[in-house]
């Protein structure tokens, strides 16, 4: 394939999903793939073998879900429009809604479906303000544990979501005792229970058999089915960004420009400002490998090669799935990378290529 593109992997894909499988049925806790963070629908089915449906975060991600990914359907959106509900709720099992405000105004369209609210405990484990959803007047979620009681028989069902590539059980777990500290008596009126995503039980030295225990507790002191949200959790290390060097500068350090933007196609690099993987990352020769955008900082990182690079020369950026192919653009009009799959037999699919007619239809 010309590059750019990004290559899923199944095999590593694969990893995670019997993780989430052995989870699943050791604790009893479903989990529903994160479509804000990736919605590649081509491997839908695939994952849908090991998982238990999606959830989402708006009216189109709600009906990707219901179209694509079998098994439940949940939609939660920070707020509903009044031309959206009817299509929302026609295309999901679960309605969750973020605010009492939310509850009451489609109190009558949502009387005969399956409903919860978002409650925010106050603790998170994000690093970055911006990804906080209990930073200070956080709008995600209801706080107050006595108006959540006020409605609780109006809903069956509560979700939290505060944990942010967590991979410290203990502090799980901690965070975990004051949602039960918190809202207790509520809990015990649900009928089922999301816990949300964010919690990277997939990594390889998380202690898979204490949060399942820790999960299985839970679920039987409240009687509730849990529900988990991994998206990060799904598909780490399940992808990269296949790049080519097309021009190489030397102004104090070595430059190598490829056919490809952080800006345009790993946008969260620039949001947060870290530097993309590349394996192994090793050699005696230093490059920063540079986007071709106008944007002055459109740089994905420093890296050690083992030999000089030239153009024609393919680079492959890890961790390529979670919150990036999500959120590419057409920012200066560079090529949107193609999406591939390389099966579990190794044969590689080409599923999807960009042109300049999608350039084109993005705007009028």
């Amino acid at each position: 394939m010309q590059t750019p593109f990004y290559l899923i992997d199944k095999s590593r894909l694969l990893t995670n999903m019997q993780k989430i499988a052995w989870l699943r049925e050791a604790s009893g806790a479903k989990s529903l793939l994160a479509l804000k963070c990736f919605a590649t629908w081509s491997v839908f089915d695939f994952m849908a073998q090991y998982m238990d449906g999606s959830t989402s975060s708006s009216l189109y991600e709600v009906k990707l879900g219901f179209e694509k990914f079998p098994g439940e359907t949940h939609a939660y959106s920070v707020a509903y429009a009044d031309h959206e509900i009817a299509e929302v709720l026609a295309n999901c099992d679960k309605v969750i809604f973020n605010s009492i405000g939310q509850l009451d105004r489609f109190d009558a369209a949502s009387q005969n479906h399956i409903r919860g609210l978002r409650a925010n405990p106050g603790v998170s484990t994000s690093e970055f303000d911006i990804a906080d959803p209990s930073r200070p007047f956080s709008r995600l979620g209801e706080h107050d544990p006595a108006q959540i009681a006020a409605v609780a028989d109006r809903i069956s069902g509560l979700m939290f979501h505060n944990n942010c590539e967590n991979d410290d059980f203990d502090r799980f777990s901690e965070m975990l005792a004051l949602i039960e500290e918190r809202f207790g008596d509520t809990l015990h009126r649900m009928d089922w229970v999301s816990l949300g995503g964010g919690i990277h039980f997939t990594g390889a030295q998380y202690p898979l058999d204490r949060l399942a225990e820790r999960l299985r507790q839970f679920s039987q002191t409240y009687g509730v089915q849990v529900y988990l949200e991994p998206g990060e959790a799904a598909i780490t290390g399940a992808a990269t960004l296949e790049v080519t060097v097309l021009d190489t500068l030397y102004n104090g350090k070595n430059l190598a420009i490829v056919d490809s933007s952080i800006e345009a196609h790993m946008l969260d690099l620039l949001i947060y400002r870290e530097p993309a993987k590349i394996a192994p990352n090793t050699g005696a020769h230093d490059w920063v490998i540079c986007g071709k955008s106008c944007l002055a900082g459109d740089i994905f990182g420093e890296f050690k090669f083992d030999a000089p690079l030239k153009p024609g020369d393919r680079i492959s950026f890890q961790d390529a799935a979670g919150y990036t192919m999500v959120k590419k653009n057409w920012f200066n009009g560079v090529k949107m990378p193609g999406i591939a799959i390389r099966e579990l037999d190794g044969s590689i699919v080409k599923v999807r290529d960009f042109g300049y007619e999608d350039f084109q239809s993005a705007l009028s």
